[in-house]
């Protein structure tokens, strides 16, 4: 345990994770929770089957997502944080996760009503909310999330789309970023100062950048390194199917990533670094993860550089891959040698600036 960040930053601000409870709220999971928790290892060996292979793939146990997760889990899960890296987690930053209502700031409101900072939980820095800047009304959803919540920061819409039919999308159509109803749309976002999170499969990253180039003065982050799903190994019905398919991959997201680096308005997150669509199948240790995606963060932070790079868990949805604090000693141990600078600008302070805490 090298606790390679005391000394670095008074404590970590996770700038990713994910809140929920499908018992009170309407969620993706509030259909299956009620199974779940009447027959918990039933439904894990019969979620292969009765779940759409992308849904499996990308959640890989129903643990996680059917039941609970709450600040006092996230607590539990960092806990470690100071045995592994030397410091504990200070805050975190909520990312939208599949709230079901017609009106996305009833989301908002309830991250708001939770017990962050109590307690010994970490507390609740910034909440990026969800509306899809195509609405006629998206203007009016904005001022309603800034009306629930002083933390209410920006949105993220999530656009994936692959061509790969078994590899879960969460949009119907491709090219949504560049179409005009979204642009125009974004427009509202642009002028309150709000910030947007890009989660986009790896050969999307090209929206990116156009959203960036047509909107220079709006602070883009990119999620979970725009995933090249299957880069670690095989996922929908035949992506990253073999070493050479995932080498070409890796290659073209390296190109891609380079590109989109080139508007100073886009920060990326090191975050899901054990996030299963990138091809993680089983529980693997830290060491393992910091072997695997050595390529990925190496070659994000060379090309975004130490002031536009921010550490995000990606938690509860890492979890069945890898535990919190492994996760984080990885990163970590992974940028240590280009020093302290970038370690508290990661784990820290680039956060503070990009989401204005």
């Amino acid at each position: 345990m090298t606790q390679v960040l005391a000394g670095v930053v008074p404590g970590i601000i996770d700038t990713h994770i994910h809140q929920w409870d499908p018992f009170t709220t309407p969620r993706e999971a509030s259909k299956l929770a009620p199974l779940y928790k009447r027959a918990p290892k039933l439904l894990d060996r019969v979620a292969p089957i009765i779940l759409a292979k992308g849904v499996w793939q990308m959640v890989r146990t129903a643990q996680y997502a059917a039941q609970p997760y709450l600040p006092v889990d996230y607590a539990a899960d960092v806990a470690g944080t100071v045995e592994t890296v030397g410091v504990p987690v200070q805050s975190a930053v909520h990312v939208q996760c599949g709230w079901h209502s017609d009106d996305q700031s009833e989301e908002t409101a309830w991250l708001d009503g939770l017990p962050f900072g109590k307690g010994g939980n970490p507390g609740l820095a910034a909440i990026v909310g969800t509306d899809d800047p195509r609405d006629p009304d998206f203007a009016t959803m904005l001022d309603r999330h800034a009306a629930a919540s002083s933390r209410f920061r920006g949105i993220r819409f999530m656009t994936t789309w692959h061509p790969d039919k078994h590899v879960l999308n969460w949009i119907d159509e491709p090219g949504v970023m560049t179409s005009p109803a979204f642009l125009k749309g974004f427009a509202h976002l642009a002028e309150r100062g709000l910030t947007y999170d890009a989660y986009v499969y790896s050969d999307q990253i090209h929206e990116v950048a156009a959203l960036a180039k047509e909107y220079p003065d709006a602070t883009i982050v990119l999620d979970h390194f725009a995933p090249p799903v299957g880069v670690l190994g095989p996922m929908g019905r035949a992506t990253g199917r073999d070493a050479a398919a995932r080498a070409d991959m890796l290659a073209r997201w390296k190109d891609n990533l380079a590109l989109l680096s080139e508007h100073t308005n886009v920060v990326a997150k090191h975050s899901g670094l054990a996030f299963p669509m990138l091809g993680w199948s089983e529980r693997v240790s830290g060491d393992e993860v910091a072997e695997k995606v050595a390529p990925l963060v190496q070659h994000q932070t060379e090309v975004f550089g130490e002031d536009r790079l921010m550490w995000g868990s990606n938690y509860p949805m890492d979890k069945a891959i890898c535990p919190y604090p492994e996760i984080v000693r990885a990163l970590a141990d992974l940028l240590a040698p280009a020093g302290p600078d970038l370690l508290r600008k990661v784990f820290r302070d680039n956060a503070i600036r990009v989401y204005n805490l």
